[in-house]
């Protein structure tokens, strides 16, 4: 009786297995036509992952097809409309190199440079992205220069770099306020905008639940964690004590080095009188 029921179950189990097996199997060599529907319609039901994967089926098997160049440009614009700004970054990248004319990369390198600005949720910490937008955002100046999209490229240019003074003026107000004046001159030395003013600027607003810690950029609150007493890892001013003793120092420093430069003096003067005089002839 036992020996039945286990092999009802595992005739059964094995029917589900190769019911489901069979049905991947079935999905390959098809004609373009049929993956480029399954992209649609997966973008339709808001599932990217499966139009990414009907995508890979469309290029492995279609790999000159008419269809890639629309299906690369629809899913790019499908990722961006869902935030997914890296993916649509991609796409837009592969468009560009294998699909793109002259007059169709104007627009697909002006939609890299928009995914790449709103792919930017944390301005305070993708120092590496806000330099890439910017770099990308010049190019496109240069290589576009008489694109009608130019406006909307100044705009984000100028966003981007806002962005960027704001961080280096936020990183040198971290320095600040932990006494490092010589690290927070750098990054307000680093790229300096003279045009900006940062207290007209906007600061970047953080969630709810994040603001309690990382704040607008100009104070912390770990403020009061940071003691007020001289340390020499995490000081750098110099009260005017110290400034005595480093002048009290270099007065004694220099008082040795002219001792021994007038000793050096005597001793070469005596030198020249010995060799200027006559040695007695035997």
């Amino acid at each position: 009786m036992y020996l039945k029921i286990n092999l009802i179950i595992a005739i059964f189990v094995g029917s589900i297995l190769f019911s489901g097996c069979s049905k991947t199997v079935e999905e390959y060599n098809k004609p373009a036509l049929y993956w480029y529907g399954k992209i649609i319609k997966s973008i339709s039901n808001g599932d990217l992952e499966q139009a990414d994967s009907y995508y890979s089926s469309l290029q492995g098997e279609h790999i000159s097809s008419p269809l890639l160049p629309e299906a690369t440009m629809i899913l790019a614009m499908a990722h961006m409309h869902y935030e997914e700004y890296l993916l649509s970054e991609h796409f837009l990248d592969e468009y560009v190199k294998r699909y793109a004319t002259e007059n169709e990369k104007e627009f697909a390198d002006f939609l890299k440079i928009k995914a790449m600005y709103k792919a930017l949720p944390n301005p305070r910490r993708d120092q590496v992205l806000i330099s890439n937008a910017i770099i990308e955002a010049q190019r496109y100046k240069r290589d576009y220069p008489s694109s009608m999209y130019i406006p909307i490229v100044d705009t984000i240019l100028t966003r981007l770099k806002m962005a960027e003074a704001v961080l280096n003026e936020s990183i040198a107000a971290l320095y600040d306020r932990i006494d490092k004046p010589k690290s927070a001159q750098y990054y307000r030395d680093m790229k300096p905008q003279e045009w900006i003013d940062f207290e007209n600027i906007n600061r970047a607003n953080s969630p709810w639940y994040r603001s309690s810690f990382e704040g607008d950029g100009t104070d912390s609150w770990y403020d009061i964690m940071i003691t007020d007493t001289q340390s020499v890892v995490s000081r750098n001013t110099v009260n005017n004590d110290l400034d005595e003793e480093d002048t009290q120092t270099e007065q004694t420093i220099e008082e040795v080095q002219n001792k021994l430069e007038a000793k050096k003096t005597k001793t070469s003067t005596k030198t020249e009188d010995l060799s200027s005089e006559q040695l007695p002839l035997d």
